[in-house]
């Protein structure tokens, strides 16, 4: 199958005409970088693994209350590709007891907020890839919520706890002292973690309604919400999730909501779990209304036309009345067990990734012979350009069966007539462009090189069109079997950007994404704006890109770093597109399991 897709693929070239041609968060405490798009580090991890925070006894820093504190979770990189600068210790005043310590923090996610409360339970899980030959450094920093602000320097710092993942794990459950930025024990501040291997990629959506809950509010009748708990392993019961507080009503609708199967019921469909119905109050002492257990089994025998209703009690009230009912019905709408399919699930699943490569042959590049040229082939036998496509095709080439990939040429002069052409096979061969492996592109490249005068101008989008024309044709087939990557590497300022931008937002529609690799110095500001992570990229019809496809990294970032970093931060958003497309298209993995 993938061999006659592949066949297909190089066959339909012949038949082309157009062949022929995260919020920034700063603090005086910390210096972070934000998060990069999807997990932190390698997207082939062995699993995931979700960690549980709480706190105890933490430190009261308001004056006519108690604390409102939210967690923050860092993670200590010490690469030299990331933006890094000195940490502070973590003193209210961003003081140090010492010398700064030069490290890079990588801030990964932060927890809700719990109001006017020294003993939180965060309902929000930090999910982490795991890797088992990498020492990762965690960071958990509590802050005491006092404004709106997601600048962390407006909080007030509660005490911090610093160690590894493989503690947590080999641990699977540890409480540690809170510390402040001096060393010294943040009063009695404790924390709580407890981890749990996402090794299930099951799902369950609940959509979740109630009926006459009791009334709470004297002036008014109840904002209710619901909380969701599993048994832990020292039989107390732990919070799973919390939903949104709808305001105002005793027939309340919540939105439906997701969470992986393990973290409700441990994937045991036939475990007990709790859910209790609070009405909210600002003050953080909210009233409780009622509960009841089920498990998911029960809950799934709810469909859309006959909706699962549960009695919501209150054990004081039902004791006190002898007449007493209940407190109101929660209402199961509807509850779903699906798969959440990971990029590694479409790998293993028979996906192919199909590579293509486009090379920036203008003449802003410069004399290839010459020594300043981005061309020039040193001699070590390697350039920017080779450097790029030995990082992206090394990695990539695993993902494509018979390893043959297209490699193109723009803004160049070709021989005989000297014509310029946007879009050439670099082996000059325009009804077979593919070279075998990495290592026949780079041999096309070298081999290319005293033949063709470099020219211009720089012109994307034909490369661009030409390979969305292929990932089109991928769109007829009823799998998720292929995804098409192209790697384009330029020196320079796009001159079709109009043209560029409406080609990517077409693409978008489609199972292809775009690496972008600036090499040189030159100003790279339109590579940026294609790169939708700050803004969605419209086209100049006014379209919006569908998804972000495009990733942009100037090599000069990594010059001096280690060879895998380059193809770590160019290859860091594909899995999260790849699965993003699939999913939106509603498309399984091939052979892939029901739920």
């Amino acid at each position: 199958m993938r061999g006659e897709e592949n066949k297909k693929r190089r066959r339909d070239w012949n038949t082309d005409d157009d062949c022929q041609e995260l919020l920034p968060l700063e603090s005086m405490a910390y210096t972070v970088t934000p998060t990069p798009a999807g997990p932190v580090g390698s997207q082939y991890c062995v699993c995931k693994v979700e960690l549980s925070v709480c706190g105890q006894n933490l430190l009261d820093r308001d004056v006519t209350s108690k604390s409102d504190p939210f967690c923050v979770l860092f993670m200590e990189v010490n690469g030299k590709w990331m933006e890094a600068g000195p940490r502070l210790s973590p003193s209210r005043g961003g003081s140090s007891s010492g010398p700064p310590e030069a490290v890079c923090v990588v801030l990964l996610d932060r927890t809700e907020t719990a109001v006017n409360n020294l003993n939180p339970a965060f309902a929000k899980k930090f999910i982490i890839d795991y890797h088992f030959e990498e020492v990762q450094k965690l960071k958990f920093a509590l802050f005491d919520q006092d404004k709106s602000s997601m600048q962390l320097y407006e909080h007030d710092f509660l005490g911090e706890f610093s160690c590894t993942l493989g503690m947590i794990v080999s641990s699977k459950k540890i409480t540690r002292t809170l510390l402040l930025g001096n060393g010294k024990p943040a009063g009695k501040g404790m924390i709580t973690i407890a981890a749990q291997e996402l090794s299930d990629n099951r799902v369950i959506t609940l959509s979740m309604a109630g009926r006459k809950l009791d009334k709470k509010d004297l002036f008014g009748k109840s904002d209710p919400f619901l909380e969701f708990y599993k048994p832990g392993d020292d039989g107390k019961w732990m919070l799973v999730h919390r939903t949104e507080v709808i305001k105002y009503t005793l027939d309340p609708v919540w939105k439906p909501f997701t969470v992986p199967l393990v973290s409700l019921c441990d994937g045991d469909v036939e475990k007990l779990i709790k859910v209790m119905c609070y009405d909210y109050d600002s003050d953080g002492g909210h009233d409780f209304i009622g509960e009841f257990q089920t498990s998911v089994a029960r809950m799934c025998e709810a469909q859309d036309a006959f909706p699962l209703e549960l009695e919501c009690i209150n054990p004081k009230k039902q004791k006190k009345k002898k007449n007493y009912k209940n407190s109101g019905i929660i209402i199961v709408k509807s509850c779903k067990v699906t798969r959440d399919f990971s990029f590694l699930d479409y790998i293993l699943g028979g996906c192919q990734l199909m590579f293509t490569v486009g090379i920036d042959f203008t003449a802003s590049n410069g004399n290839p012979r010459d020594p300043s040229s981005l061309h020039y082939i040193n001699p070590m036998g390697t350039n920017e350009y080779l450097s790029a496509i030995w990082a992206v095709g090394q990695i990539i080439q695993d993902y494509d069966s018979d390893k043959m990939f297209p490699a193109l040429g723009f803004g160049a002069q070709l021989p005989p007539d000297w014509k310029v052409s946007h879009e050439f096979a670099i082996n000059f061969n325009p009804t077979n462009p593919f070279c075998s492996g990495v290592e026949g592109i780079v041999q096309a490249y070298s081999a290319c090189l005293p033949h063709i005068r470099f020219y211009g101008p720089t012109n994307f989008s034909p490369i661009v069109n030409h390979v969305a024309r292929f990932a089109a044709q991928a769109t007829q087939q009823e799998a998720a079997s292929q995804y098409f990557i192209l790697l384009i590497i330029t020196d320079g300022v796009i001159s079709d950007m109009d043209e560029t931008r409406h080609a990517v937002v077409q693409a978008s529609k489609l199972p292809m994404s775009i690496i972008i690799v600036g090499v040189g110095n030159a100003d790279f500001a339109a590579m940026e704006f294609l790169d939708g992570d700050s803004r969605v990229l419209r086209s100049y019809t006014g379209e919006e890109a569908v998804r972000d496809i495009v990733q942009f990294v100037p090599f000069r970032d990594f010059r001096n770093a280690p060879k895998e970093t380059l193809a770590k931060a160019v290859l860091a958003e594909l899995p999260q597109q790849v699965v993003q497309y699939f999913k939106h298209q509603n498309l399984p993995p091939i052979n892939s399991e029901p739920a």
